[in-house]
């Protein structure tokens, strides 16, 4: 095989709600922590879960779709590509964070999941998102626009 593939699919729950947000331009960017769960049994047969941690980011019209329907603890399908960003720390030390850059989203899970989660939703303060309908499904995402060079002074967070 002559070329390369940089893909990820990801399935798990949301530990905090989206935050979207919009580059001077005025293009959506929401980001949110995706944990997933592995469960192995260690040298002396013990059972271990361990759960890992994976930043998302999502553009465009995905990125609104994600501020409007995804809560904390809601069960997600993410594809996307994994990203580096390198800067340098008020220290001058060297740092490097990794990112999923979805291009896909499905919410899973039960409709007893959807109605708990609006059940919460409800809880929360009225300055909060509506609760999401049941089961809405997303459309495709717009792709990011090719050439489009999109630096850490444009990402407002």
């Amino acid at each position: 095989m002559s070329g390369s593939v940089n893909k990820v699919i990801l399935i798990g729950r949301l530990g905090k709600d989206p935050e979207v947000k919009y580059t001077p331009s005025g293009a959506p960017v929401a980001k949110f922590s995706l944990a997933t769960d592995e469960s192995f049994k260690d040298r002396s047969g013990e059972q271990q879960k361990r759960t890992e941690w994976h930043n998302i980011v999502v553009w465009n019209k995905l990125a609104e779709i994600c501020g409007e329907y995804l809560t904390k603890g809601k069960l997600v399908y993410i594809e996307g590509s994994i990203r580096s960003r390198q800067w340098e720390d008020q220290a001058g030390n060297k740092r490097t964070a990794y990112e999923i850059v979805a291009r896909e989203m499905k919410m899973l899970g039960s409709k007893a999941d959807s109605e708990r989660a609006a059940v919460a939703a409800v809880e929360r303060p009225a300055s909060s998102a509506p609760p999401p309908p049941s089961e809405p499904r997303a459309p495709e995402p717009d792709p990011q626009p090719p050439d489009t060079q999109i630096t850490d002074e444009d990402i407002p967070f």
